[in-house]
């Protein structure tokens, strides 16, 4: 089952003012069950590790997704320890401010919030930190992307992706060490035969894919439904589908050339979009962390990501084009050309997606792999509304970094070819995922 729930635990130690304490801890309970319905919670602060031992008694830790111990007031190491280990889940220091300044030391609680950061870190129990009021604009979004964090991380030790097809000669970027992925990120890998998808699929009956075609045409503006290849696409989609509902799979890597256009006789674009489209990502050329990095995106915004080549740079606009053969979920299409099928720009063989990606605000990001472990890449930057730059799908971004700098720290660093897009402002979203993994994270953004 998921983790589900916050747990609040409210620490004071009962020679500092617990009145004044009380009140931060009430506006603090009260802006967490805004966030969430689901938050367990003592119903006063906590004075004593007897008292927190007893209370974490009746808590299922099971179902606690991150703890956020507030030092209410000062107080010492044994209660946290008490909490790690009845409870394993992360946890959310939050010191708050003193209520006056002059004469007594009130509450303490920045000290209480120092000691206790320092025996998580003793300890190596994932910790992050927070310090001010609940009712404080930066400490509520400090906390939302805690939080947010932690179910990404939550939903990454539940992902199965789908493995279809050994990834083409060459691309050693699309492989995993699945032990490793599994070890650090929590994610499981499953494989299928990518011919017996071929096979098996072009026997379905017609009444059985249909529905596919049906799907397409919700968004494809003008798809031929007695093409050839659209009945390829729904078969196939139609195949796998059943599949991975099977299997419990939520995200795919999809082996799509030359086998596609030499087996199946279509091109898998089209596949790899309305899945991504209909909520389970997919990469073309079996990349397994282009899924994963999808994945992550769109667990964080509830939107549908784009996986494209950076193909060419513009330095007048300091901008760079991403690019891919005709993959991309039909809501990413420039409003003013709609998603439209084509051909694939090398293999003339359909169908595909044929259009601009729209402008807005986006986020790029790799999950990256090397020997030396996984690593993230984070940058931010604007969907320009420009025309279609190369067949098939693209779209054109410009950084909020200097663009030659950008490129070739990108090279020196050597990143993988393939980044994922989402049309949303996640970068810190992402840096913080970055923190909370321990992973080694390269940052493109404007401070």
């Amino acid at each position: 089952m998921p983790k589900t729930s916050i747990l609040y635990v409210p620490i004071g130690r009962k020679t500092f003012d617990l009145e004044a304490g009380e009140v931060q801890r009430k506006k603090s309970s009260e802006f967490l069950h805004s966030v969430t319905a689901n938050v367990i919670e003592p119903e006063e602060i906590i004075t004593s590790p007897d008292d927190l031992e007893a209370f974490l008694a009746n808590v299922n830790s099971e179902e606690v997704i991150a703890s956020i111990y507030q030092s209410v007031t000062f107080a010492d190491g044994e209660f946290v320890e008490a909490l790690i280990k009845a409870v394993e889940a992360p946890v959310i220091v939050w010191s708050v401010r003193e209520p006056s300044v002059g004469g007594r030391l009130r509450l303490n609680s920045l000290t209480g919030g120092n000691s206790t950061s320092h025996v998580l870190r003793c300890a190596n129990h994932p910790f992050s930190f927070v310090f001010g009021n609940a009712d404080e604009a930066q400490v509520q979004k400090r906390l939302k992307i805690q939080l947010k964090v932690q179910k990404v991380i939550e939903d990454l030790k539940g992902l199965t992706i789908g493995v279809i097809g050994e990834h083409p000669p060459g691309f050693f970027f699309s492989g995993t060490n699945e032990e490793a992925l599994q070890k650090q990120l929590g994610v499981t890998v499953k494989n299928f035969d990518l011919n017996k998808a071929f096979e098996e699929c072009v026997k379905l009956p017609r009444e059985k894919w249909e529905g596919a075609i049906e799907r397409a045409e919700q968004q494809v503006i003008g798809l031929n439904r007695n093409d050839e290849t659209v009945h390829r696409f729904a078969q196939f989609t139609t195949y796998v589908q059943d599949q991975i509902n099977e299997a419990d799979v939520s995200a795919l890597a999809i082996r799509c050339w030359p086998d596609f256009f030499n087996e199946l006789g279509a091109a898998a674009c089209s596949t790899l979009s309305q899945f991504t489209e209909d909520g389970v990502v997919s990469s073309c050329e079996s990349d397994i962390h282009g899924s994963v990095s999808m994945f992550i995106l769109q667990q964080l915004t509830g939107s549908a990501p784009y996986l494209g080549d950076m193909v060419h740079v513009n330095e007048a606009s300091n901008s760079v084009v991403f690019w891919h053969c005709g993959a991309g979920a039909y809501s990413l299409a420039h409003p003013d050309q709609g998603a439209r099928p084509g051909v694939h720009p090398n293999r003339k063989l359909g169908f595909t997606m044929e259009f601009g990606l729209k402008p807005g605000r986006v986020t790029m990001f790799r999950v990256g792999y090397t020997p030396e472990g996984y690593r993230l890449l984070v940058m931010r930057g604007n969907a320009l509304d420009t025309p279609q730059r190369f067949n098939g799908t693209s779209v054109e971004v410009e950084l909020e970094t200097e663009i030659n700098d950008t490129l070739y720290g990108l090279m020196e660093e050597g990143f993988e070819p393939h980044y994922a897009i989402i049309y949303d402002d996640v970068a810190d979203e992402l840096i913080e995922l970055g923190k909370q993994l321990g992973l080694e994270t390269t940052i493109y953004t404007k401070n």
